[in-house]
């Protein structure tokens, strides 16, 4: 059987050599198609190989009646519909480590450039300026890398820079201290590495968690003198703050090569000497784009033959007669691995997921695939999706395990995640109620009854006379108005839960005033 590919962006010959390798593989390259030509041509071929030009639309693909395998040679998938693809049955995969290499070269040589003002020194000799003091850099030897987000790219810095004879100390949610201790390298936490570095660079997703997350108060508590490289993401540091700490000298220098809003041309921190800069070359080499243009290739050719696919970012067929009984749990799945991570605060390091009543019966994988994303998502945002969550997890150190029992406690299905920390063990248990949808039935050994969406609070405490009243009337002077409340209590004037779902995010001040209340000894704000 012979397959017919389309490509329709610029893809490198190198990059397209595994296709070429098959005698069974017909290609087709056509880079000129307009989105109307793409509609009429699409529906005789089996894959189709993009880049970011091209929109695979919800349109294109009702029109590709016999695609199965879409490739995107590039780390995002923006310019597909995920959904409609996965509706429709066909795979979408994506090359996510081909650029790790360029990434982190990138990084260093930005430190580098930084540290030697090389690019200054430069400018100033095309304007025939000879100035040798003016650009007297520091060596990098025995100075200080502090690493925040220890992934692919941050563990290649870091074995980069250790080359360089730097010390490296990192934070990252998923760093252990005998991880750090294999790889040579210091463990802290944010803080302690916006301490102790002479250097920091960040190499972390852009999360609501990660957004602006080296802000005016990080550069306080940074080294007079500290100097940042950015090649991760815009948005992880905060441009204001930054512009701020280099005028008033706090910070010595900044490399930047990813922006808040891009194109960056037009922003007080390019006038600033201490600031260089590019415009977002992270990935751009000729090796980077070949690589990600191979390992995409390859998922193609092994999955139209057969095989499993490397780097799949949409969740694989299921048949229909199983997907039908467990698809109303997708969500209730996700909301409770979310609800459970946020109550801990802490990575988990074992997850338990058990299955009672008629689920310990199917086949459960996806739900397993959806808890685990959502306890991920906190940490590592919309790189963690269905099908890779399970990769990530066992990457991260995670074991996972999942449980089927008969016991469904009261319930005709009954799903509870349990999650195994530094601290402890937590867990939280869900179910379906009929014509009322998802809810949280248990949380450790409290019975409650909550709907797992917006703005949630939990609320320990000792089970005591005008709790309930006190914390009412201190929410009230907050403006903090309470759509439910569920409480439960382990015995009389013993430990207790108050469960509140309310009207808006609640604000750490907010938060901090209802810790003031003697009988409250733990709040969390959930938002679900």
């Amino acid at each position: 059987m012979t397959f017919n590919i389309l490509i329709t962006d610029p893809l490198s010959e190198e990059g397209i050599q595994p296709l070429r390798n098959r005698e069974n593989i017909n290609i087709v390259i056509d880079t000129k198609l307009t989105p109307d030509g793409l509609r009429d041509k699409i529906m005789d071929f089996d894959a189709l190989l993009v880049r970011s030009q091209t929109q695979v639309t919800s349109a294109l693909i009702r029109k590709a009646s016999n695609l199965k395998i879409i490739g995107r040679a590039g780390v995002g998938v923006d310019n597909i519909d995920l959904e409609a693809a996965t509706e429709h049955g066909i795979i979408v995969v994506n090359a996510p480590n081909g650029n790790t290499n360029s990434a982190a070269e990138h990084t260093m040589a930005m430190l580098m450039s930084l540290s030697r003002n090389i690019p200054q020194a430069y400018h100033a000799l095309k304007n025939q300026q000879w100035d040798r003091k003016k650009y007297v850099g520091v060596e990098i030897k025995n100075k200080t890398l502090g690493v925040v987000g220890l992934g692919r790219i941050g563990a290649e810095v870091a074995s980069r820079a250790k080359g360089q004879r730097m010390n490296v100390i990192a934070y990252d949610p998923f760093l252990t201290e005998e991880k750090a201790d294999k790889m040579g390298i210091g463990y802290g936490t944010l803080e302690d590495v916006l301490k102790a570095a002479d250097f920091i660079t960040v190499h972390t997703p852009l999360l609501k968690e990660t957004k602006h997350m080296l802000n005016a108060e990080a550069f306080q508590i940074m080294r007079d003198g500290v100097q940042i490289i950015n090649c991760a993401r815009g948005g992880i540091i905060d441009e204001e703050a930054l512009h701020e700490a280099i005028t008033a000298g706090k910070v010595a220098g900044a490399a930047m090569d990813v922006f808040e809003e891009e194109p960056f041309l037009d922003h007080k921190l390019l006038e600033l000497p201490q600031v260089i800069a590019t415009p977002h070359l992270g990935a751009s080499t000729i090796e980077a784009q070949e690589n990600v243009a191979v390992d995409v290739s390859h998922d193609v050719v092994t999955f139209l033959t057969g095989g499993s696919v490397k780097n799949p970012v949409n969740l694989p067929s299921v048949p229909r007669e199983i997907m039908n009984q467990i698809e109303p749990y997708f969500n209730l799945a996700e909301k409770l691995g979310s609800f459970l991570i946020d109550l801990t605060g802490e990575v988990a390091e074992e997850v338990n997921i058990y299955y009672s009543g008629d689920l310990s019966e199917v086949e459960v994988a996806p739900l397993t695939r959806n808890t685990v994303k959502g306890l991920l998502q906190r940490y590592l945002g919309d790189h963690v999706n269905d099908v890779n969550a399970l990769y990530f997890a066992e990457r991260k150190g995670i074991t996972v395990h999942e449980n089927k029992t008969s016991s469904t406690k009261g319930f005709t299905n009954l799903l509870t995640v349990e999650v195994r920390t530094k601290s402890g063990i937590r867990n939280v248990s869900g179910t379906l109620l009929n014509g009322l949808g998802p809810r949280i039935v248990k949380v450790d050994d409290y019975s409650v009854d909550v709907t797992p969406v917006g703005h949630i609070v939990v609320i320990h405490h000792l089970d005591q006379p005008g709790v309930i009243g006190r914390m009412g009337s201190l929410l009230a002077q907050h403006q903090v108005n309470i759509a439910t409340m569920q409480v439960d209590r382990s015995d009389i004037g013993g430990d207790a839960i108050m469960m509140l779902t309310v009207d808006k995010h609640m604000e750490e001040e907010e938060l901090e005033a209802l810790k003031e209340l003697e009988e409250i000894y733990d709040v969390t704000a959930i938002d679900l």
